[in-house]
């Protein structure tokens, strides 16, 4: 086990993210067993590293500057099983599992459920993180229960009635998520539930850059006084900032909500980016904009610094 420890902890390793942006990590290891993974949090633990967990990279930005600590890369424990045979929609899966493909996979079966987070990329641990959904449902909507690892490395089942689900929350930020158990719906008629797969998909190729190097929504849809959700997309383009950019970063014409970047970029480029929307937002609204994606920086910094 120490051998292959060794060989599994990288030094100076690159972090993939959609942005194409960003830093390294000093330590990043990506294990091939549950054993492999509590071995690295329970040593990490012990010598008071912080431990990341790299999803798919779709909703970070990681710092030009890279982070300290252990990144985890999970997307080797990425196994699909069915818990029951009684209970066919009842799934076990590896928080590494590549969530578009779930949807797909579990769509093609003939499991209802998942077709909601259509289009949106994510391991499955990032969208229990992030409880990542949309207009259609949320990842909250499938949950039974949610397997993490304590620092220590002992396991740890959440039932989804313990685990505080909210708008791109879950509380699940502090741990290590090993996987999950969804509850999905087997369907009578599979061909309705592949075409609504497909419209889904096409609302969101006709409304999201989807083609351009971005992590998605930047910012969270906040909460008005009156207790009304409103878009954020809709508060940064109503303050005339689409198309605005700095550096390579610019906010996308076709969705203000989204950032991208193209060549030349880097990670503080989108930082400052988000730091001038945030601050016009607010200028022109009154409302304080919170980020949706991750933004890794080395301990002792934030990015609100870096955005100063």
């Amino acid at each position: 086990m120490l051998a292959e420890m060794r060989e599994t902890v990288q030094r100076n390793a690159p972090i993939h993210t959609w942005f194409g942006v960003g830093g390294r990590a000093d330590r990043l290891a990506r294990p091939g067993s549950l054993e492999e993974l509590t071995e690295l949090v329970r040593r990490a633990g012990e010598e008071g590293q912080r431990v990341r967990v790299l999803g798919d990279g779709a909703n970070l930005l990681v710092d030009d500057h890279g982070v300290d600590g252990l990144v985890l890369t999970l997307d080797r424990l990425n196994r699909v099983e069915a818990i029951s045979p009684s209970e066919p929609g009842l799934l076990r899966v590896g928080a590494g599992a590549n969530l578009m493909r779930l949807v797909a996979d579990t769509v093609r079966d003939g499991l209802a459920g998942l077709e909601t987070l259509a289009g949106i990329p994510a391991s499955l641990g990032g969208a229990l993180v992030m409880n990542a959904g949309g207009a259609f449902g949320q990842m909250a909507d499938t949950v039974v229960a949610v397997h993490t690892l304590r620092p220590d490395g002992q396991p740890v089942s959440i039932p989804s009635e313990a685990i505080a689900f909210g708008y791109r929350h879950s509380g699940l930020e502090n741990v290590v998520i090993t996987g999950a158990d969804l509850r999905l719906r087997p369907t009578d008629d599979p061909a309705a539930l592949r075409e609504r797969l497909k419209e889904i998909m096409a609302y969101k190729k006709s409304t999201q850059p989807m083609a351009d190097r971005s992590a998605g929504c930047v910012f969270k849809n906040p909460t008005m006084p009156n207790g009304e959700r409103v878009s954020a997309g809709m508060l940064i383009d109503k303050a005339g900032l689409k198309g605005l950019a700095k550096g390579a970063a610019q906010v996308s014409p076709v969705h203000a909500n989204f950032f991208v970047t193209g060549g030349g970029a880097c990670a503080r480029d989108v930082i400052r980016l988000i730091g001038e929307v945030r601050r016009r937002v607010q200028d022109h609204h009154g409302v304080l904009l919170e980020p949706e994606i991750a933004i890794w920086t080395r301990t002792g910094l934030t990015w609100e610094d870096i955005a100063a």
